[in-house]
């Protein structure tokens, strides 16, 4: 079936074989190298599209953010409400599933006491237990000229350590410009940008704060921030899969 903005909330039934139809031996290998790593064809072009249409119904979103009025950058986004599109609904702990050892072995490393559970639900749990009930799954959408400035989701005490964006929009026919950059600090180093090339339906998974990295005493963290470039032309939208809650 064709996905619209009347049928995202009944997604296809593979979403969960194609997350886990994933190279997850590579990406666990680029977010242990780089602190991202591109989920290629995560999403159909329909719904892709389809996603991007509900940006205008506003009764899908408990609140709009414009960038500019808070130093975001330019701009605009919506958080999506509970209940979340069903696409959204599946695809959450389908990824948490797959993500969840990588946060917990990430954690181990750099001598971090919290653990998570195998199963999202669980974690949201958690989530709502400690006050973080508010959904933070986004849509985001930008025209000529606009950016996001480099930032962390982090939301709460309860922060899942790594996240996924899901690039709506195809580069070179809806918009030029707006790359996803990824910087890294290390301990008493310049910062590293990472910009990662995506096209309509792929995702990049990657780290929310900080990450490990090997060094020669041992494993250290290093702080992690991401952004959009500015968008010379057309317009771009966004998904944003986050899976801790707010406050």
């Amino acid at each position: 079936m064709k996905a619209t903005a009347r049928n995202i909330h009944h997604p296809a039934p593979d979403i969960a074989a194609r997350v886990a139809a994933i190279d997850w031996t590579q990406v666990t290998a680029d977010l242990d190298a780089q602190g991202c790593a591109v989920l290629k064809g995560l999403l159909s072009p329909d719904e892709c599209n389809a996603l991007a249409a509900l940006y205008s119904d506003d009764k899908n979103f408990r609140s709009r953010i414009v960038m500019g009025r808070h130093g975001f950058g330019r701009g605009e986004y919506k958080y999506f409400d509970y209940p979340l599109p069903d696409l959204i609904t599946e695809l959450r702990p389908a990824l948490y599933a797959r993500l969840c050892g990588i946060a917990n072995r990430w954690n181990e490393m750099m001598g971090i006491d919290v653990r998570y559970p195998d199963k999202h639900a669980a974690f949201l749990k958690r989530c709502h237990d400690a006050g973080q009930t508010r959904p933070t799954p986004l849509l985001l959408q930008y025209g000529e000229g606009d950016y996001n400035c480099l930032h962390q989701d982090l939301y709460g005490e309860h922060v899942f350590p790594l996240q996924v964006a899901i690039l709506l929009s195809e580069p070179g026919r809806d918009f030029e410009g707006g790359e996803f950059v990824l910087t890294e600090q290390r301990p008493r180093m310049q910062s590293r940008p990472e910009v990662v090339p995506l096209r309509q339906g792929d995702a990049v998974a990657f780290a929310v704060h900080h990450r490990p990295v090997q060094g020669t005493r041992g494993p250290y963290r290093v702080n992690l921030r991401h952004g959009v470039s500015r968008i010379r032309s057309g317009h771009r939208h966004t998904v944003g899969v986050i899976f801790h809650d707010a406050k």
